[in-house]
């Protein structure tokens, strides 16, 4: 699907079905099925800047290295839970004040949230070795007036993070919702 933070429809592409793949009995996972897809649409990737939005998931080691050896650019969410490694590094860098912040006030037409980026760029994406160096980032949402927290996730991705990019990667991230609903 092509999705967009300015539109709110998206538009469907050649899907690639979950389903019992090359002689094998057993159904395949959506990670083998990213992958076929992949490697199907690896010239449209090489001839646009096209960048894979996923769920965490897709953020592991094989599928980035997957993406990026076709052609694509990633955005794909990074739980604490699944990248214990990652966020050692991150909670290293915090404590010595070396992650990168930018804050912004948006009004969603109710009421003024507070939108607060963390990023970091080069970050070991897991303990093994060799390890794919990935760029974090993670976007709280707080209402202004009562401090509630309104949203919270963070993403990793191939992109390189500045004051400006992080808020595009962070837009771009938040709209894999849409796939989802769409």
């Amino acid at each position: 699907m092509i999705v967009t933070p300015a539109q709110s429809a998206v538009i469907s592409l050649s899907p690639v079905f979950i389903a019992p793949q090359d002689g094998h009995a057993k159904q395949d996972c959506e990670q083998a099925a990213a992958k076929r897809w992949i490697g199907a649409h690896q010239p449209m990737a090489r001839a646009r800047s096209v960048t894979l939005l996923g769920d965490d998931l897709f953020s592991r080691q094989p599928m980035c290295e997957d993406a990026i050896s076709n052609g694509f650019n990633y955005i794909f969410v990074c739980l604490p839970e699944s990248h214990p490694t990652l966020y050692d590094w991150i909670a290293f860098n915090d404590a010595n004040g070396k992650l990168k912040t930018v804050k912004r006030t948006v009004s969603n037409g109710k009421t003024d949230e507070i939108w607060h980026y963390r990023y970091f760029n080069d970050v070991p994406l897991r303990a093994e070795d060799p390890s794919l160096s990935v760029n974090w980032c993670e976007l709280t949402v707080t209402r202004k007036s009562d401090g509630q927290r309104l949203y919270l996730n963070s993403w990793v991705t191939n992109h390189p993070l500045n004051g400006q990019r992080v808020i595009e990667v962070a837009t771009a991230g938040r709209c894999r919702w849409k796939t989802e609903n769409g």
